[in-house]
């Protein structure tokens, strides 16, 4: 929902599922238009993250996913993934697709991406990088996190986790209630990470 800052809004990054497509497909769409009634207008509803080990080729999923949803590649350097980024992108810009690169500002120039993920570790990486791209976004887990990636330019921050995940990065989980008070006194948009699937992401994106 809108604070005091005038540009806190909540909504959520999905990770990969095990749903039917189409079942998922027709969620999303649902969940998007509610979401748009409160979110800012540039940024998509959803985002959909890569992995390498779990969605080694995931075309088919990026593909029925709804086209207001964007992706977020993560290649952790897998050789494979960056070449399936490269091959793909032209695919990407004729859907109209918004996509971004992590960690990776020179693939993301490269492929004509929309912008650049960047983990909380390295966002001061990101700082020669600002105003490069029309869209940059930064991982958080802290309120602290938050501040810092909106003192650093970033469009939105994905605030994690919010669930329990097997993610091996994640910590304790934070809960509906905690992550509903940072979201509203974070300096920027928030999306929503960490044990999101298809069963459970409407406790997110209810918040407002």
């Amino acid at each position: 929902g809108i604070v005091s800052s005038g540009v806190s809004v909540l909504i959520m990054a999905l990770n990969h599922t095990s749903a039917a497509p189409a079942s998922r497909a027709l969620k999303l769409r649902a969940a998007a238009r509610a979401i748009a009634r409160h979110f800012t207008p540039h940024l998509p509803p959803f985002l959909f993250l890569t992995d390498p080990a779990r969605t080694p080729v995931p075309e088919a999923e990026i593909m029925a996913l709804p086209p207001e949803c964007g992706i977020l590649f993560r290649h952790f350097g897998d050789e494979a993934e960056i070449d399936f980024i490269r091959d793909f992108s032209p695919v990407l810009h004729r859907e109209g697709r918004i996509f971004l690169i992590a960690a990776d500002p020179h693939l993301a120039l490269e492929t004509g991406a929309t912008g650049v993920h960047w983990p909380e570790k390295r966002l001061k990486e990101a700082r020669p990088w600002r105003g490069k791209f029309p869209l940059q976004t930064a991982s958080a887990h802290t309120p602290r996190a938050l501040r810092a990636a909106a003192d650093a330019g970033m469009d939105a921050a994905l605030l994690s986790p919010v669930f329990p995940s097997k993610s091996p990065s994640a910590g304790r989980p934070l809960g509906l209630a905690r992550f509903r008070t940072l979201t509203k006194t974070a300096p920027l948009p928030v999306y929503g990470l960490g044990g999101l699937n298809i069963q459970n992401f409407s406790q997110v994106a209810a918040i407002s």
